[in-house]
């Protein structure tokens, strides 16, 4: 009975590949013959393509997404079909485009690669047009070609002997696939900004974006510049990404900093966040302020700070126009990282020290002008003549001149004797000359103030030649006792033995 009962309930037709059950026959050549295309089993290369493409796309893509989607030849060019079927004809160039080429040999594969790159200039000209309104099976198709193509693992042997990313001396390396990449990167880049985010955010996700910073490492400018702009567009449109991005971006910079030291695209992801700051909102928040001290100011630790320091500048720079209380942070961060040996990250860190200076708020300034002045003074005494040049100069900036003046109580003791030092000893004779006009610009601020320093430092010089003949004393008497060596005979004489208390 229950058998029966059963047997009467239809049963649903099992359901077939969407793009399989389109009717599309690869032998059937009536559908191109005004195309004056001769689409035939042995010799027409894009129908098998075409059945490679519609096995892998069922396997990825659900029947959900694709379903209504009718597949068409991806030789087609978009003019000759009608607008109906140009979302299928753009899936179809997007699958066919995934399959990855092998440029180590340039002769190898000659056809098929001219073959993508003609694809992929479609592609962009069609996404460029602005006219394409996007499906979620287009979007899908457009996610899993820019993964299939772009997202590698770069060799680790091309890499082994930096210290961080390209040295001024070292040339860049090019990618040999980069006629392909560029139309990949210009497609994924026009489909960004016109795609709707709301079907787009399912398939550009965090996945997407983690692989995408992991291409920053690249060794090619041109791919680096390429992904520059995408993540600042991605950062731009799809606000949902945002706290991850920074959070994943602060991530690389730990990884950078206190691990690795050797990344090579630094520069652009400050770049892009050079601009993100800027957009900050008012107050700041207190993750924005974590990402100044943890992230950007120990940036400046690692020997590499040449290639990315003008980005870096630039960001904190953005902070301290925002909010002005970070500056002493800045500058105590700065004085922490101080470099003693290298002059060439000296001079980049008394550049972007007068940077800070400019904006700094006399409140702030008074926080850490004591251990600024001592650090300053160091740097006048500098052998080193450009880092000692560099400075003076500082007393050219009318800023810090007026910050100077009204604190000259404190900073004129701390500089005076670097200046003396200077006045009496240094090699260079541009460096003498600014250390007169300094201290001849101090005589005319305050002239008995530098009176009174001029006094205090010969009685501290009096007050060590004393102590160093104190000194030169007391070594003569040692030497002298020193040489002193009675003979053995006396010494022995000298001792008397000891009575044993205890009866034997």
């Amino acid at each position: 009975m229950l058998r029966q009962i059963l047997n009467k309930i239809p049963r649903k037709s099992p359901k077939s590949d969407p793009l399989d059950s389109s009717g599309f026959d690869s032998g059937n050549n009536s559908a191109n013959s005004g195309n004056g295309f001769s689409c035939t089993n042995s010799g027409n290369i894009f129908t098998s393509r075409l059945n490679v493409v519609k096995r892998v796309s069922s396997a990825v893509f659900p029947a959900s997404i694709m379903a209504g989607v009718e597949a068409v030849e991806p030789h087609l060019s978009f003019k000759d079909v009608s607008s109906m079927q140009k979302q299928s004809l753009f899936i179809s160039k997007l699958n066919l485009c995934c399959e990855v080429s092998d440029f180590s040999d340039p002769d190898k594969n000659a056809a098929q690669q001219d073959l993508k790159r003609q694809t992929l200039l479609e592609l962009v000209d069609f996404v460029s047009s602005g006219s394409a309104k996007f499906s979620e099976a287009a979007i899908a198709a457009m996610s899993k070609m820019c993964a299939v193509n772009l997202f590698r693992v770069f060799p680790p042997k091309f890499r082994s002997g930096s210290t961080g990313g390209e040295a001024e001396d070292d040339e860049p390396m090019f990618d040999p696939a980069w006629s392909h990449l560029q139309s990949v990167y210009d497609l994924l880049l026009h489909f960004v900004s016109s795609v709707d985010v709301k079907p787009a955010k399912k398939y550009i996700d965090h996945a997407f974006v983690l692989r995408l910073l992991d291409l920053f490492d690249s060794e090619d400018p041109r791919e680096r510049d390429c992904l520059k702009t995408i993540l600042h567009r991605i950062y731009g449109k799809f606000m949902v990404l945002r706290p991850f991005i920074r959070k994943a971006v602060g991530n690389i910079i730990y990884n950078f900093v206190f691990e690795t030291e050797r990344h090579n695209g630094m520069a652009e992801l400050l770049e892009i966040f050079g601009s993100v700051i800027s957009g900050f909102a008012l107050p700041l928040k207190e993750e924005h302020k974590l990402f100044l001290w943890r992230a950007l100011i120990p940036l400046h630790k690692p020997k590499s700070v040449g290639n990315y320091h003008q980005q870096l500048t630039y960001c904190i720079v953005q902070f301290v126009e925002k909010d002005p209380k970070l500056s002493s942070s800045v500058i105590k961060g700065l004085l922490k990282y101080w470099p003693v040996t290298n002059s060439q990250k000296e001079l980049m860190f008394i550049s972007e020290m007068e940077e800070i200076l400019e904006m700094m708020p006399m409140d702030e300034f008074q926080k850490v002008m004591a251990p600024l002045f001592r650090r300053i003074g160091c740097c006048l005494n500098s052998s080193h003549y450009q880092v000692a040049e560099r400075a003076h100069l500082l007393w050219n900036n009318e800023r810090i001149i007026n910050l100077i003046g009204n604190n000259r109580q404190v900073i004129v003791p701390i500089v005076f004797s670097a200046l003396e030092r200077n006045s009496k000893n240094h090699w260079n004779q541009a460096v003498l000359n600014l250390t007169q006009n300094i201290k001849k610009m101090f005589c005319e601020m305050d002239e008995e103030l530098v009176l009174s320093c001029q006094r205090k430092l010969e009685e501290e010089n009096t007050m060590l030649t004393v102590v160093a003949e104190k000194r030169r004393l007391t070594w003569e008497r040692l030497e002298n006792a020193a040489s002193f060596q009675p003979g053995a005979g006396n010494i022995l004489a000298s001792v008397k033995p000891v009575s044993c208390p205890v009866a034997c």
